[in-house]
């Protein structure tokens, strides 16, 4: 395939010798002149491992030059791979000034005719870091207004992000952990899914916005992680562990800890552990005089989650409400630090008129510290507790889903003037988005 490439920094010089190298026609664009001269000699515009040696060899064979104008190298190739950099500002705010220039400058190129008499379709390829929407809402205009055609009918348009990192990146461009797709149109999905025809790894062919998203969750996450073994470490110095000696354990657990365990979004956490242990941890930290933000912050990051649930009731205006689940996980009876439990309450606080169903929790059944707490916080909890689904659908304007309970969910209503509060994302939520009433807590 003939390709441009926007951008000869890490990702595009990366990402046009690799794609030169598999046996595509590359052309590599930037406005920086030194860059162009450097590509054109053999030399890569970076410092890489690998790169130097593949920039030569595809630049000797051909397989790829570098140029100035956008014009030619929109004209001479069928995908542009826009690879130009996004910075950020102290406050977080995403610059696209480059981006936006190059939309224009590749929407000009493609509104003349000499490009839209070749036999495919030219198609544009974000490989740039960008927030959710910027594509859809500020790139595609550009480019249709600059190249007077339609996207999706005149040109393709795809999202396509780069996991590589600085130091490994031609190794992870061959060996990548997945592709990712954002498609205008499927015809536009296909043309990168070729871009990458032999690669390893799953590829996921998504929404554009999808696609944009997934880049900052991976480094959000990556971010997290490393934070989490720094505070983790800084912990068991003071109490004079060896740290690595703890990851070692926790690392070898691939069941709970390095696993899709736990990571998706749903309720916020409870029972008798998670936080009282997140608690005692921070309390050690503390009295160690160790400063630990991330650990410091996941209670409340988990408050402020349940809250969130409490506002979308608040919000329908609505006073009846039905909650099914209790238990703070399915299948007991434990209350103990239960989300649902501290949601109810706050419920009542407010004044709603509540019921609730769970099959698993009977009050003649709760004991012991179960029964000590759920007393000191649902007291009549045995006048809010109904015997049946169809008992709490009579009485519910505003249903709280926060639970899987086969019965539960095979007797809530589609539709109607009941609104329908999915803590748990129920099994038909994609099916529901489009059903009036229906709010899911967090997708």
């Amino acid at each position: 395939m003939r390709i441009s490439v926007f951008g000869l920094g890490y990702v595009g010089c990366v990402s046009a010798a690799c794609l030169a190298g598999n046996g595509h026609e590359v052309v590599g664009v930037d406005v920086n002149p030194v860059k162009v001269d450097l590509v054109t000699r053999g030399n890569a515009p970076v410092v890489e491992e690998r790169i130097g040696e593949l920039t030569a060899e595809v630049v000797a064979s051909g397989a790829l030059r570098a140029t100035t104008d956008v014009a030619e190298a929109v004209a001479a190739t069928d995908v542009s791979l826009v690879c130009v950099g996004t910075p950020s500002a102290p406050n977080g705010s995403l610059s696209t000034e480059y981006l936006e220039r190059v939309a224009d400058e590749i929407g000009e190129a493609l509104a003349h005719k000499a490009v839209t008499s070749k036999e495919r379709r030219h198609t544009v390829v974000f490989r740039s870091t960008m927030l959710p929407g910027t594509c859809l809402d500020l790139l595609v205009p550009i480019l249709e207004k600059s190249s007077g055609r339609t996207a999706g009918v005149d040109f393709g348009v795809a999202v396509n992000p780069e996991f590589l990192r600085e130091g490994t990146s031609v190794r992870d461009f061959f060996d990548p952990p997945k592709t990712v797709i954002g498609e205008l149109d499927t015809a536009s999905g296909d043309i990168v899914a070729e871009l990458y025809t032999g690669l390893p790894g799953d590829v996921f062919r998504v929404p554009i916005p999808v696609a944009e998203m997934t880049k900052y969750a991976d480094n959000a996450f990556h971010g997290l992680k490393i934070g989490f073994a720094n505070e983790l470490g800084a912990v068991c110095r003071a109490l004079g562990l060896d740290s690595h000696k703890v990851m070692d354990v926790f690392l070898a657990d691939r069941k709970l800890n390095v696993s899709p365990a736990y990571l998706r979004p749903g309720f916020a956490f409870g029972g008798s552990c998670l936080p009282k242990d997140l608690r005692g941890l921070v309390y050690a930290a503390r009295r160690a005089d160790v400063s630990v933000p991330i650990l410091e912050h996941v209670l409340p990051s988990n408050e402020d989650h349940l809250q969130r649930a409490f506002d979308l009731v608040a919000r329908t205006g609505k006073r009846k409400v039905g909650l099914f689940g209790l238990s703070f996980k399915p299948g007991t009876d434990d209350l103990r630090e239960s989300p649902l439990v501290e949601l109810a309450e706050r419920l009542l606080g407010k004044g709603f008129d509540l019921k609730i169903y769970d099959a698993n929790v009977s009050l003649s059944r709760l004991m012991g510290a179960n029964r000590e707490y759920i007393d000191a916080r649902l007291p009549h909890l045995g006048q809010l507790l109904a015997g049946s689904v169809e008992e709490v659908l009579e009485h519910a304007e505003v249903c709280l889903v926060g639970t899987s309970d086969p019965a539960v969910l095979a007797a809530l209503p589609h539709g109607g003037e009941q609104t329908l509060v999915d803590l748990v994302r129920i099994p038909d939520a994609e099916v529901r988005r489009a059903e009036e009433g229906y709010v899911g807590l967090a997708w």
